[in-house]
């Protein structure tokens, strides 16, 4: 059997499966974050941190009778990460999260001493204060004397792939996320790293999620483990989800629904240009060879259903008594046009400091109305990520496969096939970052010969399939290409 452990922005999970990829149990918890109450970043402590996975692991294995675990996988959120003392094997900083903004006043610095173009077809990023860079840049102004110990930087899945093995290691999809990493060559950017005056011995070796990292070590073999079970890094999560959700080819997209939602496709990898720049897209490293993927990332999804739930009620709004007012809503589009950058913008048009706004309120409208354009418009964006992508990869996209929380929601998920006019596929997955990251280790120790052949011999046809309607096709798209796709340049650059 294979333990695959998820570290999410939200949850910590922990879960068993079988060779062909069925869940036999998972246990989960909230992720530990703190907030200093001097300067009011928010933190991970990294012992709690491994003392929820070590407990995790324990609860998994002790509730399917001690199996025998052949191998451990390890995904989670990108861009969230550590300094670790080399030498003591100790913690030298807290673990940033990658949604802190503690760092975005370095987006700037980085933006003139670099040429953006230039590092974006190395990295396939554009500058954010969410990469590994700029919180270096930011730890190193609080205190420079951090850099004078053996430290190197570690996302949060290799901090835990260290605490199971003792070995430091990073895996590429990860180290892609740091802005010094080169897509192109694979390899870190010794010159950006050197010009930034930082040693290039900061980053730590880099691996394939195919290859372990290690074994077990001794010590964690009370949590039911033993010196036999090999660690892998699986990588990012959103990736590792895709591949449960058999994204492997060009023309089909993955579609992840929390509380930010992204959208990830692939395709052969080439030289990065102009157009793929201008796209607001990022790129990276897919783990199945020769291939890219993109993406393209809107913070406030979810986020935005969150916060009508708040503000809508004195108490918090069920999804029921959401469901309930999306019902009486009128059929047709709202006439409302509701821009979620709550928490800026994303691709195609990057912005951390774009503001939300609705357009077209009347004095008629209602609570369902409010709910339904909030649903409207997060469709929307993701149009717009959707058309960017399309654009730059010269590529159809004729499906989607969508998972997550907002898949529960049936009047979202209608809103979104007849925005975009394509078939929505809803898997039957309902641990999709676990499950991509059990395909890696199985596919790593030789139970299929590649990536591909694992998402093959795994993946179900029991997807429902949600279809668009073509009237609420043609009144959505002419509100999409006539308002809410000109007036986004607007909104976005409101500041």
């Amino acid at each position: 059997m294979f333990l695959s452990i998820d570290i999410g922005t939200t949850n910590l999970k922990a879960g068993l499966f079988d060779e062909d990829g069925s869940c036999k149990v998972v246990s989960s918890r909230q992720t530990p974050y703190g907030t200093h109450p001097d300067d009011r970043y928010t933190y991970i402590d990294p012992q709690a941190l491994w003392s929820n996975i070590a407990e995790l692991i324990e609860e998994v294995l002790g509730s399917f009778r001690s199996p025998h675990v052949r191998a451990v996988s390890i995904t989670s959120m990108a861009e969230s990460g550590l300094l670790l003392n080399a030498d003591t094997g100790k913690p030298a900083t807290e673990i940033i999260p990658w949604f802190d903004d503690s760092s975005i006043e370095y987006v700037n610095f980085i933006n003139n001493n670099i040429d953006s173009f230039a590092q974006f077809c190395k990295t396939g990023l554009h500058t954010s204060f969410k990469y590994g860079l700029a919180k270096l840049l930011w730890l190193r102004e609080r205190d420079p004397s951090l850099f004078n110990q053996n430290v190197v930087w570690l996302s949060i899945s290799s901090f835990i792939g260290y605490c199971l093995t003792g070995e430091i290691a990073e895996e590429q999809t990860l180290a892609a996320r740091t802005f010094v990493y080169q897509i192109d060559k694979n390899k870190w950017d010794d010159a950006t790293i050197t010009h930034f005056d930082f040693n290039p011995k900061l980053f730590p070796h880099v691996t394939h999620c195919l290859k372990p990292i290690g074994n077990v070590k001794k010590d964690v073999n009370k949590l039911g483990l033993n010196f036999e079970t090999k660690v892998y890094l699986a990588g990012h999560d959103h990736i590792c989800s895709s591949l449960a959700a058999g994204i492997v080819t060009s023309g089909h997209v993955y579609n992840s629904m929390g509380t930010a939602e992204t959208l990830v496709g692939t395709f052969t990898k080439r030289k990065l240009t102009l157009e793929d720049y201008e796209s607001g897209l990022s790129f990276g490293i897919h783990p199945i060879d020769n291939m890219y993927f993109w993406m393209g990332g809107h913070s406030s999804s979810g986020g935005s259903i969150e916060w009508m739930r708040d503000i809508l009620g004195d108490d918090r709004l069920t999804y029921e008594k959401i469901n309930s007012y999306l019902e009486q809503a009128d059929e047709g589009p709202t006439g409302i046009i509701f821009y979620p950058y709550l928490s800026g913008s994303g691709a195609p048009n990057p912005n951390p400091h774009a503001k939300a706004a609705f357009l077209g309120l009347k004095k008629v409208h209602q609570k369902p109305d409010l709910l339904k354009a909030v649903l409207e418009g997060n469709a929307f964006q993701m149009e717009m990520i959707r058309e960017a992508a399309e654009t730059t990869t010269r590529l159809s996209i004729s499906t989607m496969s969508v998972i997550g929380g907002g898949v529960r929601n049936p009047y979202w998920m209608q809103i979104k096939a007849d925005v975009s006019f394509i078939d929505l596929f809803l898997p039957n997955i309902t641990e999709a970052a676990l499950c991509g990251a059990a395909l890696t280790a199985a596919t790593g120790e030789g139970i299929y010969p590649t990536l591909k052949d694992a998402v093959a011999a795994t993946i179900k046809a029991d997807n429902m399939v949600v279809q668009p309607d073509h009237e609420m096709y043609k009144q959505y798209r002419q509100i999409y290409k006539d308002q809410y796709k000109p007036i986004s340049k607007m909104i976005e650059k409101f500041s």
